[in-house]
C-alpha cells in the first residue's frame, strides 16, 4: 500500500510524503530562520516537532539540530541521523499515525502555509565548487570556441573538471540578479570593452549539498561518497559570457561567474531520489581506480527551463534536459574533490556544471541554444540571443513516481540593470 499523508497533497504537487525536502524559512512573526520540510502546500516546522519531543529516536532525541537557523549541524550528523529523521517524519505525517494528526494545537503551530513563508538559504555555505560534467555541454562549448575537430580536451575524459566558485554570491530562488560590469574582448586595436555584460546567460545545473566532510589530508572513497551527500538542489550558475571569454585564459572563470548563483530553496535528499536511480553512461576510457565505482548511477530528474521576457506575462520553454545526461556522477565529483586531501565541510555546495542533453531542445544554456549569438530564440513573439534586463529565468525539476512526484519546486531569478 502506497504511503499517504493526512495532509492533502495535490497529485501534481512536488512535495508528497515520499519527498519531504528540507529548507529554511521565516514568517512575518519571526526574525531568525527556522528549519522545515515541505509537505503539499505546507511547511512542517521542525523546531515545533523537536520541542514537542516527537524526535525520540536514538540519534535525534535531545538534539538541538532542528532548533538551529541552518541545517549545518544536522548535515554533519550523517546518514544514520538523516534516516532516523526521515523515518520519523514519514510516520508522523502518515494518515495512520495520530501523534500529529490528532493534536490540533501542535498542528496549528507546526504546519505553516507556504503562502505565508519567506524561504532563505537553508545552510551556511563555506565553499562552492562548480564542475563541468556534461559531455554534450563540453562538446558544444569546444566546438563553438575551438572547432569541431577535437572539441573536448583529452583530460576531460580522465577526471571531473572543476573550478572554485564564490560562495558569498550564492542566493536563494527569487533573488534579483544584477547585471555585472566587466571587461570584454577588444575590437581590433582598441582597448578592451568595459561596461555591462552584453552576453548574460543562464546555466542549467544541479548541485549536491555536502553532509559530513573529511579531515584535511584524508580522502573519501568513491564507493562511500554517497554517505557524504545529503541531497540535491536546482542551481542557475549565471554567466557573463563576454566577460568570461576575455578573462578565462590562463586561469579560468572569475568575474564572469562570481556575480551570482541561484539555488532552489528545497533540498531533496538522496533517500527521496533513490527510487529514480538509473545507470550512468558508460565511461570510455575506463576511469582510474580511485574513480571506478562498483555501481555507477545517476538520477532520472526531468529538468526544464523557461524564460519570461521583460514586460510579458507568459513564459516560454527553451530547454528540457535530465540529470541522467551527466557523464561524471555526483559521487565521482565528490570523491575527486578530495583525492588531493582537500577537506570538504557540511554545507559545501558542489555544482554539476551545465546539464545539456543530445537533442537541440535539451541544451542547458543560451550559449549553446543560440550558438554564441549566431542565431536567435523566438519567445512569445520576441527574440533573444542572450538575456535582457527584466527577463526572468525559471528552472523546474521533477521525478515521476507511481502516482506521485518528487520535485524541487522552482529556481527563479530576474535580471535587473547594474547599480550606479
Amino acid at each position: 500500500m502506497a504511503l499517504k499523508s493526512f495532509i492533502h497533497v495535490h497529485p501534481d504537487s512536488h512535495f508528497p510524503i515520499q519527498n519531504l525536502p528540507y529548507g529554511a524559512f521565516k514568517t512575518h512573526s519571526t526574525t531568525l530562520p527556522r528549519l522545515g520540510v515541505a509537505i503539499g502546500d505546507y511547511v512542517l516546522d521542525l523546531s515545533e516537532i523537536a520541542k514537542s519531543g516527537l524526535f525520540n529516536s536514538p540519534l535525534l532525541a535531545g538534539s538541538d539540530c532542528f532548533l538551529q537557523p541552518t541545517l549545518n549541524k544536522f548535515l554533519a550528523m550523517g546518514r544514520p541521523a538523516w534516516k532516523e529523521a526521515r523515518d520519523t517524519l514519514q510516520k508522523l505525517l502518515s494518515s495512520t499515525e495520530p501523534a500529529l494528526r490528532d493534536n490540533m494545537e501542535l498542528r496549528q503551530k507546526a504546519l505553516v502555509p507556504m503562502s505565508e513563508v519567506e524561504m532563505v538559504l537553508p545552510m551556511e555555505i563555506g565553499d562552492y565548487t562548480d564542475f563541468f560534467s556534461s559531455m554534450h555541454h563540453a562538446k558544444n562549448c569546444g566546438t563553438i570556441f575551438i572547432g569541431p575537430k577535437n572539441p573536448i580536451s583529452p583530460n576531460w575524459f580522465r577526471l571531473p573538471i572543476a573550478y572554485h566558485g564564490r560562495a558569498s554570491s550564492v542566493v536563494i530562488s527569487g533573488t534579483d540578479i544584477i547585471r555585472p560590469r566587466g571587461q570584454g574582448h577588444p575590437t581590433g586595436n582598441s582597448t578592451p570593452y568595459f561596461g555591462p555584460s552584453l552576453k548574460l546567460d543562464f546555466e542549467l545545473e544541479m548541485a549536491t549539498i555536502v553532509g559530513p566532510g573529511n579531515e584535511l589530508g584524508k580522502t573519501i572513497d568513491v564507493n562511500e561518497a554517497a554517505d557524504h551527500i545529503f541531497g540535491v538542489v536546482l542551481m542557475n550558475d549565471w554567466s557573463a559570457r563576454d566577460i568570461q571569454a576575455w578573462e578565462y585564459v590562463p586561469l579560468g572563470p572569475f568575474l564572469g561567474k562570481s556575480f551570482g548563483t541561484t539555488i532552489s530553496p528545497w533540498i531533496v535528499t538522496l533517500d527521496a531520489l533513490q527510487p529514480f536511480a538509473c545507470d550512468a553512461p558508460k565511461q570510455d576510457p575506463p576511469p582510474l581506480p580511485y574513480l571506478a565505482e562498483k555501481i555507477s548511477k545517476n538520477y532520472d530528474i526531468a529538468l526544464e527551463v523557461q524564460i519570461k521576457p521583460s514586460g510579458q506575462k507568459d513564459s516560454s520553454v527553451v530547454t528540457r534536459s535530465n540529470l541522467k545526461n551527466l557523464y561524471w556522477t555526483l559521487t565521482q565529483q565528490l570523491a575527486h574533490h578530495t583525492i588531493n586531501g582537500c577537506n570538504l565541510r557540511p554545507g559545501d555546495l558542489l555544482g554539476t556544471g551545465t546539464i545539456s542533453g543530445p537533442e537541440p531542445d535539451s541544451l542547458g544554456c543560451l550559449l549553446e541554444l543560440t550558438w554564441n549569438g549566431q542565431k536567435s530564440l523566438l519567445l512569445n513573439g520576441t527574440t533573444r540571443k542572450f538575456l535582457e534586463d527584466g527577463d526572468e529565468v525559471i528552472f523546474t525539476g521533477c521525478c515521476k513516481g507511481d502516482g506521485y512526484n518528487v520535485g524541487f519546486g522552482t529556481c527563479t531569478g530576474k535580471v535587473v540593470p547594474p547599480r550606479d
